[in-house]
């Protein structure tokens, strides 16, 4: 069998070992029933109540309160971009959106379709360094929501707090920091997530919804797009991606056995930490990020020579290291040091630099 390397992939990300041997284990056979849950009718009793597992070791892990819905939903976080003013902005609305980095530019640009989008406040005027705050927030009066992306997985600019905003429905894109570290749901009206990156493969996206907020949706809004339509049917209005679903479960009694999200909490800060000192201590690595502003799993430098990206590069995959390389938009480098993403990756990553650093700084 093939060692695995360590995977600092964006998206889709790694996964947890233990989380694929098992789902190796049932592929062909799930629990001696002769069938994979591959196989498996979403109406049948057995794939029910991994449904219901599934849902249920998530609101465990969170914390969600009872008067929210949970949604396991088909097209991923970006269709959520449409299908958030679909249900919660009124023809003729309007929605209050705060723009921090290309996720957050992708979401006001389909809202704009579907309302009037008030941009209250922009991490333009640094340049997409720093998060702007609240302070100098423009919110409206006539707001039907406040949206916003907690972590920019490109850019690497992420909130260290929650908005304040009243009696607005808070809406958080919250794709590639959820189940880092503990989270008060009741904060907010609606928080997505595409699967991807902390909850399980692609092909999935997870919707906590407050109750209230169901029922609002638009004439025009496609069947399958209502909020309501999938709450009412436990997300089994159609098919719905039942083996995303089945390993995101898997990666949920995975996380409830490290500990939980404190537990979680406690192994990404001290990753972070890690990797952030070895760029600040180091003359040939930089991270734009204001410190207080920094993404905890997605962290991009830059070296300070581009010629050397390249040699950069494969001397980590010759080490075992994949997937370093920085978004096309930004370029550079860029470690995503999800939940699966052991420490000695990290441990791994900071030893590799400060070699690659002796030789070619």
């Amino acid at each position: 069998m093939s060692k695995r390397l360590f995977n600092f992939c964006a998206g889709p990300a790694a996964l947890p070992e233990t989380v694929l041997q098992k789902a190796q284990a049932d592929l062909l056979d799930w629990q001696g029933k002769g069938l994979s849950v591959m196989e498996m009718s979403h109406r049948s009793d057995e794939y029910v109540a991994i449904a219901e597992q599934a849902e249920q070791d998530l609101r465990d892990l969170l914390g969600i309160p009872s008067h929210y819905k949970v949604l396991f939903l088909q097209g991923g976080a970006s269709q959520q971009f449409a299908q958030i003013p679909l249900n919660l902005l009124p023809e003729g609305g309007s929605a209050d959106y705060i723009d921090t980095g290309i996720w957050s530019t992708k979401a006001i640009e389909e809202a704009a379709r579907y309302g009037h989008v008030n941009v209250a406040a922009s991490a333009k005027a640094f340049d997409y360094f720093a998060i702007p705050g609240q302070n100098d927030w423009q919110l409206s009066d006539t707001a039907s929501y406040v949206h916003y992306t907690p972590n920019e997985t490109i850019g690497g600019v992420e909130f260290n707090w929650i908005p304040e905003v009243g009696d607005k429905p808070l809406v958080a894109d919250m794709s590639s920091t959820i189940l880092s570290r503990p989270l008060d749901v009741s904060r907010f009206g609606l928080i997505y997530a595409g699967a991807q990156k902390n909850i399980g493969p692609s092909g999935l996206v997870v919707v906590i919804v407050r109750e209230d907020l169901l029922g609002q949706a638009r004439s025009a809004c496609p069947t399958m797009l209502d909020y309501s339509v999938a709450a009412k049917n436990g997300s089994m209005y159609n098919t719905p991606p039942t083996f995303a679903w089945y390993l995101s479960g898997l990666i949920f009694q995975w996380l409830k056995e490290q500990g939980g999200l404190e537990a979680m909490e406690t192994v990404n800060r001290r990753k972070q930490q890690k990797l952030y000192a070895a760029i600040d201590a180091s003359a040939l690595y930089t991270n734009p990020i204001n410190p207080a502003d920094r993404s905890w799993m997605n962290i991009p430098f830059r070296l300070a020579d581009d010629r050397l990206d390249k040699p950069f590069l494969a001397g980590a995959e010759e080490r075992g290291m994949l997937n370093l390389k920085g978004h096309r938009s930004v370029g550079g480098m860029r470690a995503s040091i999800y939940n699966a993403v052991p420490e000695a990756a990290v441990d791994a990553l900071v030893t590799y630099m400060a070699e690659f650093e002796k030789q070619h700084g």
